[in-house]
């Protein structure tokens, strides 16, 4: 089987071309400038394709004899600035994919998206696949990108494709990669002050990328997963990861009146170009609320056996 990953170069989609290489020939799509350093050392062959997600024609041109598309291409962002990139390239990108294969006869398509995706609102704590999106003030222009992506994807079902999705939470990786999901390892070894009150919601790289290699080989198309291990306070989080990296957590709880006084300290600074933090409000509203994501429609399909946090972090440090 030859399997094209779109973000092949990225955290996550590197991860899944370790995992698939078990079903077939892995295939890359990479911009010229973008780099391998995350795929090296790997042990079996890549075949290349240059191209963009915003380019249709680049994603033709490297579909020719695919069997399997896993598009994992995408910007995750909270800088305000970067609203018009992450329609361009989640919602764009994704509807640019589907567009590809529909042209080149294709038929199956993975799907990588977020648990963003699913939306949020103060009202609801708990959420599975099933839960309607809502306009919230705690869903980002990265959850509303992803959210659009879907529709995407799922008008290229409705138009032939066999579709799956799936939904990870924070991906916890290598600590020393320095973006994305890994980012979250900055509170613990930093020298931050505050914690956020609300839940984390995490799930090891590793297995999230074996859980959805197993939903293809179980031939879930049609369906979408939520993929994540557990939810854990932040406090409960960062004190494991602070026992594992031999540093000192954060002690005290954030509360919504710090963050009223806070974020525009931030939002100043950040104009002023004395601050480089990219986070905005809704973010910080987000990681105050106790909220989980269900795993049980993953488990009745696989009974995943996932790694623990200690295993996890342990790993994400080792060079």
């Amino acid at each position: 089987m030859n399997i094209l990953i779109t973000g092949i170069t990225g955290y996550f989609g590197s991860q899944l071309a370790r995992e698939f290489r078990r079903l077939g020939q892995i295939h890359g799509l990479k911009r010229s400038s973008s780099t391998t350093e995350l795929l090296q050392g790997t042990d079996f062959s890549i075949t290349w394709h240059e191209g963009d997600v915003l380019n249709v024609d680049s994603l033709v041109a490297a579909m020719t004899e695919i069997d399997l598309v896993i598009h994992a291409a995408g910007l995750v962002s909270f800088d305000p600035k970067d609203e018009e990139n992450l329609y361009l390239i989640n919602t764009q990108g994704s509807a640019n994919v589907v567009n590809a294969m529909l042209s080149a006869g294709l038929k199956r398509l993975v799907h990588v998206s977020s648990v963003a995706a699913i939306g949020r609102t103060a009202e609801v704590n708990d959420y599975d696949e099933n839960f309607k999106w809502v306009d919230s003030a705690l869903n980002t222009d990265y959850a509303l990108s992803k959210y659009w992506a879907e529709l995407e994807v799922w008008r290229g079902e409705q138009e032939g494709l066999e579709t799956l999705i799936i939904n990870p939470s924070v991906l916890l990786g290598k600590a020393d990669y320095g973006k994305s999901s890994s980012s979250i390892y900055k509170l613990a070894t930093g020298n931050n002050l505050f914690f956020p009150k609300g839940n984390l919601n995490y799930i090891d790289i590793r297995d999230a990328a074996q859980i959805t290699r197993l939903l293809v080989e179980k031939n879930a198309w049609g369906e979408r997963f939520i993929l994540n291990r557990e939810s854990k306070s932040y406090k409960e989080f960062l004190d494991a990861a602070a026992k594992i990296f031999g540093t000192k957590t954060p002690k005290i709880p954030l509360s919504d009146w710090v963050i009223g006084i806070f974020f525009p300290f931030i939002k100043l600074s950040r104009m002023l170009g004395l601050s480089k933090n990219l986070m905005n409000k809704r973010v910080f509203l987000a990681a105050q609320k106790r909220s989980h994501y269900s795993n049980i429609k993953v488990d009745d399909y696989l009974k995943f056996n996932y790694r623990t946090l200690e295993e996890t972090l342990k790993w994400a440090i080792i060079g």
